[in-house]
């Protein structure tokens, strides 16, 4: 085909499918990260498996492993939460039912960070807002 017979509308579809792939290059995970979040799936507990939000690493930063969370103080657990109990009021932290949502949360995170702890060469975790996952939940995240 001659590039002079590609349409102008072509060249903008050209355009975005390269540009679609040049950002999944860049947010793709590197090879242990990938190793690590498949680690966490091998040996997550029954519980951690069917918790509605998957913890997972970013990238791993030297010995430390960046990993997801839905909470922070930027975005209180209450604001995640909400929106996989909507039936819970979780404004009232003295609300039976937030509060064992609340430490359902603690341990499947704390669960997945144990894992990846246990691996060869993680000596630390740090956590990093999944600004995307909340987004797209509909949970407003602070621009910080």
């Amino acid at each position: 085909m001659n590039f002079r017979q590609i349409k102008s509308w072509q060249w903008v579809l050209i355009v975005i499918a390269l540009l679609v792939a040049l950002d999944w290059a860049i947010r793709r995970p590197d090879s242990r990260s990938r190793e690590l979040n498949n680690i966490i799936q091998a040996q997550a507990s029954a519980q951690l498996k069917a918790y509605p939000y998957q913890f997972h690493v970013l990238r791993v930063a030297g010995e430390t492993a960046v990993m997801a969370t839905p909470r922070n103080f930027q975005s209180p657990a209450f604001r995640f939460l909400a929106v996989l109990y909507p039936e819970i009021n979780v404004k009232d932290h003295n609300n039976p039912a937030f509060i064992a949502v609340e430490k359902l949360l603690g341990q499947v995170q704390d669960e997945a960070k144990d894992i990846v702890l246990a691996q060869p060469g993680i000596k630390s975790v740090s956590w990093e807002l999944d600004k995307e996952w909340l987004r797209r939940h509909h949970v407003e995240v602070p621009d910080k």
